[in-house]
């Protein structure tokens, strides 16, 4: 059986070495490297081994039991959440890694509820058991009491019969199981299924500790481990994979990286993709740094296919003639909040950097690179100041391009407050098109959606799916500050086109001016956004905390004692509580965690304020004007003129 295994922890936390001490354990290292040491097996970037941080996911492979174990290592930074998110959609299990001396984290927090929204099957492992002041019993019982009452101790288990502590678990959650073990009756094979089970329906959290760096405990684990670790069996039916990562490698071919859902596929066979047909023309199975080739992906494996152009994260492939292609992609809820600006050396073609961020972009989907067409400025979104040191570095090793970006800056959405109609005519010399569109507010989060109003005795069909394709083809700006549109549906109410000179391109003049125009109209409402915080702290530092957060405007739940400490979790505007972290420690001197996680976006406090400091012009930027055809040549109507002129009926 294939199984995908991952390993997910807080920074520091002895991930990377605990993976380290295991690919030795499974033969596919002869020593184990080390971080300080710069010689790690997955940390292959040569940043991730400058930095002492892994960057990127990345995976060995090895057999156990008559096993393949895909070993899976993730970011334990919060900069590169959506990388580590990207990883876990595709988990069969996850074990997070929890250390003994500073136990849960910030991030560690951050880490277990994405894995509870994934609904990924989760084993602990606490570390760090050698360190002084290491309290493996107390983060223990910190984990049951913080994260879930399921938490197991399965130390000292590697395989066979449970001990009496982890049977008794196993079963209180199982009434028949429940039943044997009271009459003493719970054989080891028994045992072992009802674990697995509970495991693979996250009804138990098993836990083992042991010394990563000292290489105790973590022989037994990796027996356990690959024990315990049962995923469902693939889902019958023909070849279907779901794409995890995009890479390029060394000589700048393109990497695509799937795992099989479903059926198998083999080396050659062509395949269908949201981009059109391909062909397979190699699989191959990457351990580290090398990879063999492989005759065929089967289900439950991790591959990878050069090639693929037009292929992205969360697509999925599957055969010919197979509709599962068109199906609507996997997008991680991980959303950058904040956005910076990137600079360049003049010399240095604005094409050439933008392809480079192109390029980056098809393996993080999340940076959305934008482009100012009337300034040329190029505009990525980024989760945090790591991430845009880490792009500098990276841009200019891969690409000899010196790059530097402006002040981090929150990213703002906007949308609209109430129905507008706007119309879109574009008929220079030769071409026509004419669309009316009314966009209406939709329900926040939404994002953007379309639906056609307009019979195809008005316009054709295929006029109609191109409108919806330049609907979704661009980030549409809003009249406030430019910043992008979203939580709005685009209604198609009219269209008209020429039998003689439409051509494909002026149904996207005319639908971009469109909605353009609509927002002309339309009431705009700027939105802001808004984080969900955790936060320990000690006792005594409580009523200056509370001030702080009262200053903030954030909304708070009722506060919890545990021990010493209070826990208090709440939501505040992003642009405020990012830069809390300097003043909490001081709050706390130290001792306090404390967490924070994009949520949503909602209405801004201070719209007024940032409208004003954009000094945004919305008619400079995306013409919500319209060119009619007059006496032989095309000529300007003014946003507000356009609807006298229409050819098509407009309503509001």
């Amino acid at each position: 059986m294939n199984k995908v295994i991952g390993i997910l922890a807080h920074v520091d936390a002895g991930k990377t070495t605990l993976s380290e001490q295991l690919l030795c354990h499974a033969g596919v290292l002869r020593a184990a490297g080390r971080v300080d040491h710069g010689d790690t097996f997955l940390d292959l970037h040569p940043l991730e081994r400058q930095r002492g941080i892994t960057i990127f996911s990345d995976q060995a492979v090895f057999e156990r039991g008559g096993d393949r174990i895909f070993w899976v290592d993730t970011p334990g930074h919060a900069d590169f959440t959506a990388e580590m998110e990207r990883a876990v959609s595709i988990l069969d299990c996850a074990v997070l890694v929890v250390s003994g001396a500073e136990g849960i984290q910030s991030h560690t927090e951050a880490v277990w509820a994405l894995l509870a929204r994934h609904r990924v099957p989760t084993v602990l492992f606490i570390n760090k058991t050698d360190r002084a002041g290491s309290d493996p019993d107390g983060v223990l019982a910190e984990l049951r009491r913080r994260f879930s009452p399921d938490v197991a101790d399965a130390c000292g288990w590697c395989g066979g019969a449970l001990p009496d502590a982890l049977a008794e678990a196993v079963a209180e959650r199982d009434e028949a199981l429940f039943e044997r073990w009271a009459g003493g009756d719970l054989d080891a094979a028994a045992g072992l299924e009802g674990l697995r089970r509970q495991v693979r329906d996250r009804a138990l959290f098993p836990a083992w500790r042991g010394s990563a760096l000292n290489d105790e405990g973590v022989s037994q684990f990796l027996d356990a481990l690959c024990a315990v670790v049962a995923p469902e069996p693939p889902a019958p039916g023909p070849f279907r994979a779901r794409v995890f990562k995009i890479r390029h490698d060394a000589q700048g071919g393109r990497l695509c990286f799937f795992k099989v859902l479903s059926g198998s596929v083999a080396a050659r066979e062509g395949v269908e993709t949201p981009a059109g047909p391909a062909k397979l023309n190699e699989l191959r199975l990457y351990s580290g740094a090398k990879f063999r080739p492989v005759p065929r992906a089967e289900a439950g494996m991790l591959c990878c296919a050069p090639g693929l152009p037009g292929t992205r994260v969360g697509d999925l492939i599957a055969l010919p003639g197979d509709a599962t292609a068109d199906a609507e992609r996997t997008v991680p809820a991980a959303e950058p909040m904040m956005a910076a600006s990137v600079s360049w050396d003049g010399a240095v073609p604005a094409g050439r950097v933008l392809a480079a961020l192109r390029e980056l972009e098809e393996e993080d989907p999340t940076l959305a690179v934008a482009v100012n067409e009337a300034t040329g400025a190029i505009d990525l979104r980024v989760m945090g100041p790591i991430q845009l040191e880490v792009l500098r570095q990276l841009v200019a090793d891969r690409y000899g391009i010196a790059i530097g970006f402006g002040p981090l800056r929150v990213l703002y959405m906007e949308t609209i407050g109430a129905p507008a109609v706007g119309v879109g005519h574009y008929e220079p010399l030769r071409h026509y098109a004419e669309v009316v569109l009314r966009l209406v507010p939709a329900p926040r989060g939404s994002g953007i959606a379309f639906a056609s109003k307009c019979h195809v005795d008005e316009l054709a069909l295929n006029w109609q799916r191109l409108i919806e394709t330049h609907v979704f083809e661009k980030a549409h700006k809003g009249t406030l500050t430019g910043a992008p549109l979203t939580d709005v549906r685009v209604e198609l109410l009219h269209g008209r086109a020429h039998l003689k000179h439409t051509e494909g391109g002026d149904f996207r003049e005319a639908t971009y001016r469109a909605i353009r125009n609509a927002l002309m109209f339309a009431p705009g409402v700027l939105l802001e956004p808004i984080c969900r915080f955790s936060l320990r702290a000690p006792r005594e530092s409580y009523g200056r905390i509370m001030g702080d957060l009262n200053r903030m405007q954030a909304r708070t739940d009722p506060p919890a004692q545990d021990g010493d400490s209070f826990v208090l979790t709440g939501e505040a505007a992003f642009a405020d509580f990012s830069a809390y972290g300097t003043d909490f420690l001081a709050a706390t001197h130290g001792r306090g965690a404390l967490s924070c996680r994009p949520d949503h976006y909602a209405p801004c406090r201070d719209a007024e304020a940032v409208v004003a400091a954009a000094g945004y012009n919305p008619l400079a930027d995306d013409s919500p004007d319209s060119i009619f055809c007059s006496h032989g040549a095309g000529h300007v109507v003014p946003w507000d003129e356009v609807r006298a002129h229409a050819h098509c009926p407009v309503e509001e």
